[in-house]
């Protein structure tokens, strides 16, 4: 059986194993950057430590992106239960069923998923805010709010 609690902890999962994954990739940087020492070959040197460098700043940003993502989820409460969807919430519409957290994908339990989806999508920014009965247009569909959990 699925719970808040389940969707809850699949995204923080989510979000842990990508935080982890971008740390390693810039230790790894780091590594090649430290290992990497004056040659010869001058431009080419110079060249790849640039890459490097570029690297390691996109990494970085994508590691303040995640610390983000888990700061949202320590402001989730998934107790609380709303009236009007609000982030912690799992909706089922007429379409398809939604935890509003964060962006970590589809939460699959045999026959059953959940699309758990950060307020900032699309369908995400229609949905906050909305009571059961509520109808939204998304991509020319009228989907219909049918339970908030």
């Amino acid at each position: 059986m699925i719970t808040k609690n389940k969707l809850y902890e699949f995204c923080k999962e989510h979000v842990d194993n990508r935080i982890l994954r971008i740390q390693d990739d810039i230790s790894d940087i780091q590594a090649a950057l430290a290992s990497e020492t004056k040659s010869s070959a001058g431009d080419k040197h110079e060249t790849g430590r640039a890459m490097l460098q570029l690297e390691r700043e996109k990494l970085g940003q994508q590691l303040k992106d995640a610390e983000k993502m888990a700061l949202i989820l320590t402001r989730i409460s998934i107790a609380h239960k709303a009236r009007t969807i609000v982030l912690g919430s799992w909706v089922k519409t007429s379409k398809s069923e939604y935890f509003l957290a964060v962006s970590a994908g589809e939460f699959t339990a045999g026959a059953e998923s959940i699309y758990c989806i950060s307020g900032g999508t699309p369908i995400g920014q229609l949905l906050l805010g909305k009571s059961i009965g509520d109808v939204i247009s998304f991509n020319n569909e009228k989907i219909r709010i049918k339970e908030i959990q």
